[in-house]
């Protein structure tokens, strides 16, 4: 299966989750926190650094639980992200 390139939005997206999820991990490590959310560590690993922009949704939901995260939240926070981010990839002014 070939997949399609992301869009500029979409890595961006990725890159800015990928943050609030190691914002909320804090001083828990990567391999306490992936094993509360059944997970493995080197996925946890991808997601955070932005080489797995688009997770799976029951990945997203077991993260988001594991770190005691609402998924509005982190959806409205992503939104945001995207939506400062201009079709060529530059972010946009406010």
């Amino acid at each position: 299966m070939v997949r399609t390139p992301l869009t500029p939005q979409e890595r961006h997206r990725g890159e800015c989750f990928g943050a609030l999820l190691r914002e909320a991990r804090g001083e828990r490590s990567m391999v306490e926190v992936a094993a509360a959310a059944g997970v493995s560590a080197e996925t946890l690993r991808k997601i955070e650094t932005g080489r797995a922009p688009t997770p799976a949704f029951f990945t997203v939901a077991a993260l988001a639980y594991a770190l005691d995260l609402s998924l509005d939240a982190l959806a409205v926070a992503c939104a945001r992200a995207s939506e400062a981010v201009d079709e060529g990839g530059q972010a946009m002014s406010a």
